[in-house]
């Protein structure tokens, strides 16, 4: 079956670029048009297997443009209405011209993916050699500059063979973009292992990596079962100094030998390792091993935490609500834009993890058909701990002098130990007057005994 051909419809830039980047890294041709006039001009060039039509377009609007191919008796193809100002009438109009199906904005890619692959095997048009619109690896979410870099960065990485380095703090979603790298590479028909380093001890390390012979009967460890394909190993900050040691050995020689094994095997899975934003910390502190990160980091990837693109928060939100609604039955809720924006300056200290967490509960808990700002305020009123770094504390759930007060804490807190606890240099640092400065420090509590003689 040849593959499918798509025409998006859309006024606006961003959505067609990202739609027209989305189905093409799905296997489809696709065609943009910015509005009615270069539409039907596409469609005079070329036959199309779907169209995703915009409502809210200059001149002439999808419903008029729906309703002209529609009454002209050339519709042959599945149209999906998009629109950020969809009503239960504008809903009902497009289906009776032949929509398909109706898709609201902001898109939750999920929901859009499901809604193409549905019309195009309406239209037994489904993409040859694709058994799913939504295979388990899906492109990570997020259409701001910094997740944009981090896909791009990804699918180069993906061209080589080299092993990858993950870093990123817990719950950025790093084994996600593990499976992202596996799938976008030559080795994506080939098997995909993870093993978590804490399950390698001192006494099964050896075997669980390489395999046992006994008996004249083999046990495949994971460098064998990964074969060709990608082993993964989660947390490799967890890795003993057994395992790290068997690691280094197997990705320097290139080969490894089970357990009471007689012959050298060589190693031809790619090796990707996930581990923490701390990983500097780590050697330094010798938990892990110099050689063995640089090793495994000859490429290396950053996942940002959800606090430096906030941006992608109301996208993340929906495509975590049509994913558990789908995966695990939950009932369908929508967050309001209130909702929506409070938790855009909510830190997520534990990142997207958190964040799906956080959309599980909602939907589990909740009536209403939309997720209020006083259900969210709710969910996450304890805050984060004041022993969580600034950046990390919910500020938005205290009244104004507590936030103040407390960023206040913690500024001259980290100041002052730039400063090696010398107030002198930490009131030219602040643009404080030192009088002023030893007032502000004991009213905030802060401890300033390491103060030198010459202060």
């Amino acid at each position: 079956m040849s593959v499918s051909h798509v025409l998006v419809v859309d006024d606006e830039a961003d959505i067609r670029a990202l739609i027209q980047e989305i189905l093409s890294d799905e296997g489809y041709e696709v065609t943009a048009a910015a509005d009615a006039n270069e539409a039907r001009g596409a469609r005079a060039d070329k036959r199309f297997d779907l169209i995703l039509l915009d409502i809210w377009m200059p001149d002439t609007d999808g419903i008029t443009l729906l309703r002209e191919w529609s009454e002209g008796g050339d519709l042959k193809c599945p149209v999906v209405i998009m629109s950020g100002h969809g009503t239960v009438d504008t809903a009902v109009e497009a289906t009776r011209l032949g929509a398909f199906d109706f898709v609201e904005k902001p898109l939750s890619l999920a929901k859009l993916l499901r809604t193409v692959e549905a019309a195009l095997e309406s239209a037994n048009k489904a993409p040859a050699g694709s058994p799913s619109m939504l295979p388990p690896l899906l492109t990570p979410v997020g259409r701001s500059k910094l997740m944009h870099a981090l896909r791009e960065k990804v699918q180069q990485y993906a061209r080589h063979e080299q092993s990858v380095l993950i870093r990123g703090e817990p719950g950025t979603g790093r084994g996600a973009f593990a499976r992202y790298l596996h799938g976008l590479s030559r080795r994506a028909d080939e098997p995909l292992i993870s093993i978590t380093a804490a399950s390698l001890t001192d006494g099964n390390a050896e075997e669980q990596l390489c395999g046992r012979e006994a008996d004249g009967e083999i046990t495949a460890g994971a460098f064998e079962r990964a074969g060709k394909g990608t082993l993964v190993i989660d947390d490799l900050a967890d890795l003993n100094d057994t395992a790290q040691k068997l690691l280094l050995a197997t990705l320097e020689d290139g080969t490894y030998r089970r357990v009471n094994g007689h012959s050298d095997i060589r190693l031809d899975a790619r090796v990707v390792a996930t581990v923490g934003a701390d990983v500097d910390a780590q050697v330094e502190q010798g938990k892990l091993r110099r050689d063995l990160v640089a090793n495994l980091s000859v490429l290396a990837l950053r996942v940002p935490p959800l606090r430096d693109y906030p941006e992608d928060v109301p996208e993340l939100l929906a495509y975590y609500v049509d994913k558990l609604v789908d995966s695990e039955r939950l009932t369908f809720r929508r967050f309001s834009v209130a909702a929506q924006n409070r938790l855009r300056n909510y830190p997520w200290p534990d990142n997207v993890r958190e964040l799906k967490n956080l959309v599980r509960r909602l939907l589990l808990t909740g009536s209403d058909d939309d997720i209020s700002l006083e259900e969210v305020e709710g969910e996450i009123s304890s805050g984060a701990s004041t022993d969580e770094p600034l950046v990390k504390q919910d500020l938005l759930s205290l009244p104004l002098r507590e936030a103040r007060e407390q960023f206040e804490r913690a500024y001259l807190q980290q100041q002052l130990v730039l400063c090696d606890g010398k107030v002198g240099q930490l009131a030219k640092r602040v643009g404080m007057e030192r009088t002023h400065l030893y007032r502000k420090l004991r009213s905030l509590g802060v401890d300033f005994k390491s103060v030198t003689a010459e202060d």
